[in-house]
């Protein structure tokens, strides 16, 4: 359906496949991983909370990603479960650009939350004896808090500008969600000024600043560790840093290729690829991640299964 230079209050959704003979097995593998994610999550979540062993500044940001990955999952594949379900593709205008700004604000702000792991992972290993000191409960709120008002406000302008834009060529959006680069494909507005501030804030204040804050530490790190001259103290160092340092390196490397690749080597069909990767593998990878490869989680876990007498 086409509509030229006119106002559209709706937009229809094309989905991951349009092919009918794989919709019921698209939705059967989303609604899995959905429920691994949500599942997965929940119980870091609970953990965290539950057990006065994990209540420390490292888990106390991985809670706040638990937090990020469900919310984000639930802006973003719940909109595929729902039209399978009621067998229509059709978001309305308004409900397009709150689905943009959320799914963007969660990304952004998993970037920075992740940047805040980094630093205390520094601090853990660098200054030990200063790390309580720096990251007390006042701190970790601060950078918390500061981290979910960052991804909102730097979101923000790039949503308002996309909201106000008055005409389209298409309402039918070839995502699975409603996104920025998609919506931008088919705007008949002018879009010059939401190009110049999407590239600023997505090249610099969504990947390199964030990338710089969050690797460079790892620079650091590695330096001490190396210092350290035991080998048992280096393998718990390295085991300490590798779950994180393996999320962020999965993450960058898909919004890198979702956003900042060049449109002559990129197609929609693979930046939607790509969102998919960002928005299921990535939430669906920490769990297992964090879990299995944590002594102190898995120590948790075995706790609170042992309490609730499960296993007698």
């Amino acid at each position: 359906m086409y509509v030229n230079h006119t106002i559209t209050n709706y937009f229809i959704i094309k989905g991951i496949s349009d092919v009918p003979e794989i919709q019921i097995t698209i939705f059967i593998l989303v609604l899995l991983i959905y429920l691994f994610i949500l599942g997965g999550n929940m119980t870091i979540l609970l953990l965290i909370c539950l057990d006065s062993h994990l209540h420390t500044p490292m888990y106390f940001f991985l809670a706040n990603l638990s937090i990020v990955d469900m919310s984000c999952t639930t802006a973003t594949l719940n909109r595929i479960l729902t039209s399978f379900v009621t067998k229509n593709n059709t978001i309305s205008f308004f409900g397009c650009m709150a689905q943009t700004f959320m799914a963007g604000s969660l990304t952004v702000h998993e970037l920075f939350i992740l940047t805040a792991m980094s630093y205390d992972r520094y601090l853990a290993v660098c200054n030990p004896l200063t790390y309580h000191l720096l990251m007390n409960n006042r701190n970790c709120s601060f950078l918390a808090s500061f981290c979910w008002v960052l991804g909102f406000l730097l979101v923000a302008p790039l949503v308002g500008i996309l909201s106000s834009f008055s005409c389209y060529t298409s309402v039918e959006i070839n995502h699975f969600l409603c996104d920025i680069v998609p919506l931008m494909k088919i705007t008949c507005s002018d879009t010059s000024l939401l190009d110049v501030i999407f590239f600023i804030e997505g090249l610099f204040l969504f990947t390199i600043v964030p990338f710089l804050l969050t690797f460079i530490p790892y620079i650091f790190i590695i330096v001490a560790i190396l210092k350290i001259k035991s080998n048992t103290g280096r393998r718990k160092a390295f085991y300490t840093c590798s779950s994180h340092l393996t999320v962020v390196t999965l993450l960058y490397t898909i919004l890198v290729s979702q956003y900042l690749t060049p449109s002559s080597t990129s197609t929609l069909d693979s930046k939607k690829l790509y969102a998919l990767f960002n928005t299921a593998a990535i939430p669906l990878l920490n769990p297992l991640i964090y879990c299995l490869k944590n002594k102190d989680v898995k120590a948790a876990l075995g706790r609170r299964l042992k309490k609730s007498k499960i296993f007698i």
